[in-house]
């Protein structure tokens, strides 16, 4: 992100492969996220199994996969075909190194998780054919890449956004409507359908956008009380959830040309998954290093910076499209000050065993 007003403005030149759209596209679905799915699943699956998933040099090797894929492009002199094995590589090896430990688990519905990976992969394929001009009949593979993460949020979210809110709020207790749970992943699972054959009209896809939002009103109101927002480790999660819901209802509204398809666009990658995501990670990894939960001042500021890159992102155009490259600008260095943040708090926790002696 860093580098993506650079590229954007054309002071810095790709290589090979992408364009500047393309390269920021693909990164921040393929890159950014398919890496965030990838350490929370493989933390996520040990801890529903109690089976150890990749450690040591297996783990090493994901890692230098991943990276291989994101330097090549800037890499002059590699064959395009070297690049797309390298990256569509990374995730089929995630779901490989799932396999054992969620057969072996007793929760079938866990094993879903590895087809997920599987069609993020066949996504990535496609995304590279398109971008060296291989004719297909298949929409806009990124839009379906990011329906998948979509997905992947609400199945994680109906987990983790009631158990998180019910265990640390006392008293509290979630409502979960079966017909809502259900609604939403038909709707996100059609809308994806719809992104990859985009043969409905288009008012019958907006209102597929705008039913998912209203379902994600309801699932979220039934997990949210005043209280969350004491606690930035809860009230970040409900906040990327809510922009599921606000981004989902622009999106709808986009394709009638009621808003910018840019910033209804932004609302669900900046919005969803980086708040989303950012909050994951923070909540987890303490955990996960036999840590209080409770994330410090700086942590909580990062949160706040997301959320405002994201308000910028989606909104600033909108009040003041002549100022179009200033928002980008602006938004994506409030991404950078989170992470930055962010990892000056975590980065050393990370490197260092966890505190109550446990593996992992």
């Amino acid at each position: 992100m860093a580098l993506w007003p650079l590229v954007w403005h054309g002071q810095i030149d790709l290589p090979s492969h992408y364009d500047a759209i393309a390269w920021h596209g693909h990164e921040m679905l393929f890159g950014y996220a398919a890496a965030v799915i990838a350490g929370f699943l493989l933390t996520a699956v040990r801890n529903w199994t109690g089976v150890d998933t990749w450690t040591g040099p297996r783990l090493a090797l994901l890692a230098l996969v991943w990276l291989a894929g994101r330097l090549m492009p800037w890499v002059g002199g590699i064959p395009v075909s070297v690049l797309v094995v390298v990256d569509v590589a990374f995730l089929p090896l995630v779901a490989i190194s799932l396999i054992y430990p969620l057969w072996a688990g007793q929760n079938r519905v866990n094993r879903l998780f590895v087809f997920l990976l599987c069609a993020m992969a066949l996504v990535n394929l496609l995304s590279h054919l398109q971008l060296i001009g291989v004719q297909n009949p298949f929409g806009d593979a990124r839009r379906v890449m990011l329906d998948l993460i979509l997905l992947l949020i609400v199945l994680v979210a109906g987990r983790v956004l009631p158990f998180f809110t019910r265990s640390v709020l006392p008293g509290f207790q979630p409502v979960s409507r079966p017909w809502v749970e259900q609604g939403s992943v038909l709707l996100i699972g059609l809308i994806g359908l719809t992104d990859l054959f985009p043969l409905l009209p288009i008012v019958v896809s907006a209102g597929l956008w705008l039913l998912f939002a209203l379902l994600q009103l309801l699932r979220l109101a039934g997990w949210y009380e005043m209280r969350v927002l004491r606690m930035p480790v809860l009230w970040v999660l409900h906040a990327g959830y809510g922009w599921l819901t606000l981004g989902s209802l622009l999106y709808g509204l986009s394709m009638f040309g009621l808003f910018a398809p840019s910033g209804a666009l932004h609302a669900l990658t900046i919005g969803v998954v980086g708040v989303f995501t950012l909050g994951m990670m923070a909540r987890v990894s303490l955990g996960h290093t036999g840590r209080s939960i409770n994330v410090s001042t700086p942590t909580a500021l990062s949160f706040v910076l997301m959320n405002l890159g994201a308000l910028v992102r989606v909104f600033g155009p909108a009040a003041f499209p002549e100022k179009y490259a200033l928002w980008v600008d602006i938004s994506a260095g409030l991404w950078v000050l989170a992470f930055g943040l962010f990892s000056s708090r975590y980065v050393p926790l990370l490197l260092r065993p966890r505190v109550d002696g446990k593996p992992g």
